[in-house]
C-alpha cells in the first residue's frame, strides 16, 4: 500500500443516467459490468418516497429533535438537543438514538417500499429470474451527533456476505444534493472482487483502504424517486454534509436471485426488537415472515471476511 502522500487527488464525473436502457437488461448488465452501478432518475413515485420520509421524520418529530416551523417534509434538527442523546444510547451507523430507530424499523412503509413492482420488475429482468428481498432493511437517519461519522469506502460483500450476486439499492428519501452527504461510487472498483479490509469510523465499521490510481469517483444531486443500485463488490462512501443541523434520511435494501445463497442473519431485523415486535401494529399481513415461503439456501456468517487484513496495491 501507498503513503496516502502519493495517491493522486480524487477525480469526480456525474452519474449516467441509466433511465433510457429501461427494458433493455442486456444493456443494463453491460453497464453495470463497465462501471460497477446503475443510477436512475425518478424511479420511484415521488409521493411514495415523501410518504415514507414524512413517517420518519415524525419519528423525529416524537423524540423532540426537529426545529419548530417546518412542514411535515422539513428536515432541520435541533442539533443541541439530539446531543445531549449519551454516545451509549446512539447507534452511530444510522444518526439517531437507538429507541429512535427501533421506532423507524416498526414503520410498515420501510419494509413495504423495498417491494414496490417498479423495484421488483427490475430485479427481475437485470438477474433474468426470481428475485430475494432481504427483509433486513437499514433505514439510515444521518445526522451531526458527535458519534456520528461519514461512511468510509467499503464494499458490503463482507457486511451481508452470502452471494455475490446481492445487490445493494439505496434510496434517498428525499432530495439530497451532494452538500448533504448522498451516496458516491468508485467506478469499475467491482472488478476486483473481494479486498481486504481495515477498522474504520462510520456506517459498517470497516474500510478498503484505496489504492494509487483508485480515484474516479460518480457522484451527483439526488432528488426524490431517484435510485442508486450496485454489487456487492462495489466500492463505494458517502460524502460528508456540509449542514449537521439536516438530518439526511435513506433506505439500504438489497436484493439478490432467490436461488443463489444468503447468509442467515440477512434474515434478521436490523435492530435488537423481533419481527413479531416490529410487525405490531400494522396494517397488512402479506409482508410478514415472506421469505419463509421461499427455497432458500441459508449459509453461515464467516468471521474471515471481516477481519482485519493488508491490502497489495
Amino acid at each position: 500500500m501507498s503513503s496516502p502522500a502519493s495517491i493522486p487527488p480524487e477525480r469526480k464525473v456525474p452519474f449516467l443516467d441509466s433511465t433510457p436502457l429501461l427494458g433493455d437488461p442486456p444493456a443494463l448488465q453491460a453497464r453495470a459490468d463497465e462501471d460497477g452501478f446503475l443510477y436512475f432518475k425518478r424511479f420511484l413515485p415521488r409521493g411514495e418516497v415523501l410518504a415514507l420520509r414524512a413517517e420518519m421524520l415524525g419519528v423525529v418529530e416524537r423524540h423532540h429533535w426537529r426545529q419548530p416551523g417546518q412542514d411535515a417534509l422539513g428536515g432541520r434538527i435541533n442539533l443541541d438537543a439530539l446531543n445531549l442523546v449519551p454516545d451509549e444510547r446512539m447507534r452511530s451507523d444510522i444518526g439517531v438514538s437507538i429507541d429512535a430507530y427501533d421506532d423507524a424499523q416498526r414503520l410498515e412503509a420501510v419494509h413495504r417500499l423495498p417491494h414496490h413492482p417498479r423495484l421488483l420488475d427490475f430485479y427481475r429482468a437485470l438477474f433474468g429470474r426470481e428475485v430475494l428481498v432481504h427483509p433486513r432493511h437499514i433505514a439510515r437517519m444521518i445526522t451531526g451527533h458527535r458519534v456520528v461519522s461519514p461512511t468510509p469506502p467499503h464494499q458490503d460483500f463482507p457486511l451481508i456476505q452470502g452471494t455475490p450476486g446481492t445487490w445493494t439499492c439505496w434510496i434517498p428519501l428525499g432530495d439530497c444534493p451532494r452538500s448533504m452527504g448522498g451516496l458516491t461510487i468508485l467506478k469499475g472498483s467491482h472488478r476486483q472482487g473481494y479486498l481486504p479490509i481495515q477498522p474504520s469510523k462510520g456506517a459498517g465499521g470497516i474500510a478498503v483502504p484505496l489504492c494509487p490510481g483508485e480515484v474516479l469517483w460518480a457522484e451527483g444531486d439526488y432528488t426524490t424517486g431517484d435510485i442508486i443500485t450496485f454489487p456487492s463488490y462495489t466500492i463505494h462512501k458517502a460524502l460528508r454534509c456540509v449542514d449537521k443541523e439536516l438530518i439526511r434520511l435513506s433506505l439500504d435494501v438489497r436484493y439478490q436471485p432467490v436461488d443463489e445463497p444468503v447468509e442467515q442473519k440477512s434474515l434478521l431485523p436490523h435492530c435488537e426488537l423481533t419481527w413479531e415486535e416490529i410487525y405490531a401494529g400494522w396494517d397488512r399481513d402479506d409482508l410478514k415472515y415472506y421469505w419463509e415461503n421461499l427455497p432458500l439456501e441459508l449459509i453461515p456468517w464467516e468471521d474471515r471476511y471481516i477481519q482485519p487484513s493488508r491490502r497489495i496495491c
